[in-house]
């Protein structure tokens, strides 16, 4: 039996915000609520939610998985994710033709735009 990767989930203070930032990112809609749980939809057809649980403690170091966001243009996109609440890790990295760089959400979770596709 192979396990089936059903939620892709960060843990959080505030779910309305974070829930916000990552819904209106990636044009997703939530789908589910709970007091301490929030769904967005699917990542692609047959992909997992992108879910959100209420915790009680802050992030205090690097996260171990984190989100690469494919996007035609990086500084776009890091000027729209700015505009949403993110902030940017450092300078863009990698090869210039196909850079990527960190970002953080509005809790610090970071993720990636990346040009590599």
């Amino acid at each position: 039996m192979t396990p089936r990767v059903t939620n892709v989930v960060f843990d959080c203070l505030d779910l309305d915000v974070v829930g916000a930032f990552w819904g209106a990112l990636l044009g997703m809609r939530e789908t589910c609520r709970e007091d301490d749980w929030l769904d967005l939809e699917p990542l692609g057809a047959d992909g997992p939610l992108l879910s959100f649980q209420l915790v009680p403690e802050h992030k205090t170091i690097k996260n171990r998985l984190h989100l690469d966001l494919d996007v035609p243009d990086i500084h776009v996109a890091g000027e729209r994710a700015a505009e949403l609440g993110a902030s940017p890790n450092g300078e863009p990295m990698g090869d210039p033709d196909h850079p990527f760089r960190v970002w953080r959400d509005p809790e610090g979770n970071e993720f990636c735009f990346t040009t590599q596709r």
